[in-house]
């Protein structure tokens, strides 16, 4: 008997929920159609061509895993495509990902067993890292350009740089694993006969385990030894992993005293860092600590702006601006806002606007009262004087650009708990007794021009906006 192709489709959601996000699932899933099921062959259609590229290149593994556990082993997945929904034209498009098998296949190339535990000969060497995180893509702001500096310099010669290891750390989202990738790719490029290798310290724990029960400690330790630029990910999660720490401590040791590249990131400083030996800790701090934070507002549009480019999208700057605006903390973040955006409009038939970012952006964080920053002091400044923020940033005396200045100054005093050592810093590395002048100067402007009180004025209102 021919089974149902809807209902297995409905199972096969079951298991797809419970290994996405709620907000994934209602993007990306529920929009989908099962249209037919000829013995092994399921047909499924998707609302554009985006879509399906979209489903391919970030959930393939998962659906075709969840095809060969619904309906069985060989599955194959057809996509039907709508092209123009008006008259409702369609293409029919194979998967193109082998899904579930690639990973197996990745496995019995000994990344993710226990390394050493097959000959070196059996598989070519896995770097583990992202193609698509490169510096290219990786742009440069305030808020990281110091990491991306060094990471530039170690990826032209890896070693033999004073920045080794380099300790990167930050928050979640705020690019450490993009930067990682984006040195061991520049390195790939530019040393091909260099051994690079990028692991999460959860894989390296995870091998680590696996050897020890295999009793292949020591094949473990060679294999890591063997290693010309080792970068491990969220090396935090080693706390209170004692064997694991003194492996690696002999694998950092072994390849620092070779002059391999270590490249290490955690969510905290070496400093901060607690459940690890005060030894390895050290060794931590010998090379370069650089700290990413979160990114500024210049930077958050660059990273949009990339985004709707990269897309081939037309989203309005006004969007853009709210987006950067409002959602502040993480880079996947703002790249996810816009892939909803597009979702959303390509299933309802939606243009992107400002109502529709605004519910797409309430999904992902909270919008509250807007917190005047002295960002947005700086850029409301500047756009109401039609002024660069370089020019405010600059040593230029020129008058217009001193009064901005003056007024970006004294809204900062203003609006926020910052200390004029540290308003200074930020608006062109001046120093407190040049935002003591500013403040008084403004005062003493607001008490004695009703002109300059009007344009004041203007500037808090748009601020508060």
């Amino acid at each position: 008997m021919e089974r149902n192709c809807q209902v297995l489709w409905k199972e096969c959601l079951n298991v797809i929920r419970d290994n996405v996000s709620d907000n994934v699932f209602n993007t990306w899933f529920i929009p989908i159609i099962p249209l037919e099921l000829k013995k092994l062959e399921l047909t499924i259609q998707v609302p554009s061509q985006f879509f399906y590229e979209y489903l391919e290149e970030h959930y393939a593994d998962l659906i075709h895993a969840t095809l060969k556990r619904v309906i069985g082993q060989g599955t194959i997945l057809n996509y039907r495509v709508i092209v123009d929904n008006s008259s409702k034209s369609h293409t029919t498009l194979q998967s193109e990902k082998i899904g579930i098998l690639s990973a197996e296949k990745k496995a019995s190339k000994g990344l993710h067993k226990a390394p050493g535990t097959l000959e070196q000969q059996e598989f070519t060497w896995n770097a583990n890292l992202n193609s698509k995180q490169g510096f290219g893509n990786f742009f440069e702001g305030i808020s990281n350009k110091l990491a991306r500096t060094v990471a530039e310099a170690i990826a032209e010669n890896p070693g033999k740089t004073t920045f080794n290891p380099l300790f990167v750390h930050g928050g979640s989202g705020v690019g450490k694993t993009h930067l990682c990738n984006a040195i061991g790719n520049r390195i790939r490029e530019l040393h091909p006969e260099k051994k690079v290798l990028y692991i999460s310290a959860h894989l390296f724990q995870v091998q680590f385990t696996n050897a020890s029960r295999n009793n292949v400690s020591n094949d473990f330790l060679n294999f890591y030894q063997g290693i010309d630029v080792l970068i491990i990910d969220d090396i935090h999660e080693f706390a209170g992993k004692e064997k694991t720490q003194q492996t690696y401590y002999h694998i950092f040791n072994h390849l620092h005293q070779l002059g391999k590249q270590i490249i290490l990131t955690s969510d905290k400083a070496p400093v901060n860092l607690q459940g690890l030996e005060e030894r390895l800790i050290t060794r931590m701090k010998w090379g370069m600590t650089a700290e990413l934070q979160k990114p500024d507002i210049e930077l958050r549009k660059k990273i949009l702006s990339n985004k709707i480019k990269q897309d081939g999208l037309n989203i309005s700057a006004e969007i853009v601006d709210f987006i950067a605006e409002n959602v502040t903390e993480q880079v996947r973040d703002l790249e996810g806002i816009i892939t909803s955006l597009v979702a959303y409009s390509l299933v309802y038939n939606r243009e992107i606007d400002l109502p529709l970012a605004q519910r797409v952006i309430n999904q992902t964080v909270r919008l509250e009262k807007k917190q005047i920053t002295l960002e947005k002091i700086q850029d409301i400044v500047c756009k109401y004087f039609e002024i660069d923020m370089d020019l405010v940033h600059s040593k230029s005396r020129k008058r217009e650009i001193v009064q901005a200045r003056h007024v970006a100054m004294f809204l900062s005093k203003k609006y926020t708990s910052l200390s004029y050592a540290h308003i200074g810093n930020m608006i062109g590395k001046r120093d407190h007794a040049t935002v003591l002048h500013a403040v008084k100067a403004i005062q003493d402007a607001l008490d004695t021009n009703k002109s300059f009180q009007l344009t004041m004025k203007d500037i808090e209102t748009l601020l508060k906006k």
